[in-house]
């Protein structure tokens, strides 16, 4: 078969890895990029001298001939660019969040569906020899049926970003949008069993009373209809970059955790411990977990939706739940109380 064509919009610090991650499979081939500055462009010429190189994403979609856009530009401008996309025929690859706001993540879902393209989000912590393990042990029936899930990060403060944009409210959206989404995404994800949330109650804090809404420490619960209940907790007041993940069901629990001087680092360490009601087991990990792998795995993952239809591990749907929890936990914290998430992500 021929390569698939990415076309890549945005060429920042995770960009980057985005296109080393295309140009890295041997099914794909990086056509267009749209870099921010001129001294990203001139990197990007050099780096992939065969793509074709653009300031503007909605310009590269215009005269670009590709298969499949990657988007990885600042969250503010998602909905405009996926759109134009789709309205071409382009499938469509998204960082999270999807969008800043609920109608917008409807909007692309929408849009996806009546374009007829594929829409896949980008949680790629699904696709991870780790995190992605853990779900296969809870459909095996190994700790039972999940009743408590805890997702929990302790980090050093976020980079500002191009321009700033990761500190600026307008353009970030919310810190929750940022990490978080992984992890209200995760546990949904294991969850699954347990239908949808009906719940959510949040709080946070900021160390800094310039910006007093983006929360440096973060935590929500929410539950669901049948008792079972999850825990997402954050702080990026600290060091270094270590994700903890624990599961309990009516039979056993499990426990894995992450840890990295740098949250890209390649030599992190990491463990996944079982119990299955009687034995202990620690796991091994065949393959490296982090965030840089489980990108080629979504890569190639978006290479088979292309050319087989199959569909992504993540989808708009998800993208959608997944953002419009952080968005309810975000109003919670505002109004000090439990509220309802149900009603508020029906699509």
């Amino acid at each position: 078969m021929n390569p698939v064509r990415f076309a890549l919009a945005g060429f920042g610090a995770w960009g980057k890895f985005h296109a080393q991650s295309i140009a890295g499979n041997p099914d794909a081939t990086l056509v267009a990029i749209t870099a921010p500055s001129e001294a990203s462009r001139e990197e990007a010429r050099k780096l992939y001298p065969e793509a074709q190189i653009f300031a503007d994403s909605l310009e590269m979609i215009a005269k670009a001939d590709f298969d499949i856009i990657d988007i990885a530009t600042p969250s503010h401008t998602h909905r405009e660019i996926a759109l134009a996309a789709m309205q071409k025929g382009k499938h469509v690859l998204l960082e999270k969040p999807m969008a800043i706001t609920l109608d917008d993540c409807k909007a692309i879902v929408a849009g996806a569906r009546d374009h007829g393209v594929h829409l896949a989000v980008g949680h790629e912590l699904r696709l991870s020899s780790q995190w992605g393990r853990i779900k296969d042990i809870i459909v095996a029936g190994t700790i039972g049926d999940p009743q408590y899930v805890l997702v929990e990060l302790l980090r050093k403060p976020y980079r500002t970003g191009a321009s700033g944009w990761r500190y600026d409210q307008n353009r970030v959206g919310s810190w929750v949008l940022e990490e978080p989404i992984h992890f209200f995404d995760l546990a949904r994800w294991y969850l699954e069993g347990s239908g949808d949330p009906v719940e959510l109650y949040a709080y946070g804090n900021s160390r800094d009373p310039q910006r007093p809404t983006l929360y440096d420490n973060f935590s929500a619960m929410f539950k669901y209809a049948n008792g079972s209940y999850a825990v997402v907790s954050q702080t990026l007041a600290a060091f270094e970059h270590h994700q903890t993940v624990k599961v309990s069901g009516t039979k056993g629990a499990l426990w894995a955790g992450w840890s990295g001087a740098l949250d890209r680092t390649l030599e992190p360490t990491a463990f996944l411990k079982v119990f299955d009601g009687e034995i202990v087991e620690d796991l091994t990990l065949t393959k490296q977990s982090g965030e840089v792998f489980e990108l080629r795995e979504e890569i190639a993952q978006c290479i088979d939706m292309v050319r087989s239809g199959k569909k992504p591990i993540a989808t708009g749907l998800d993208g959608l739940w997944s953002a419009g929890l952080c968005l309810v936990a975000e109003e919670s914290i505002r109004q000090k109380k439990p509220l309802p998430v149900g009603e508020l992500l029906q699509f």
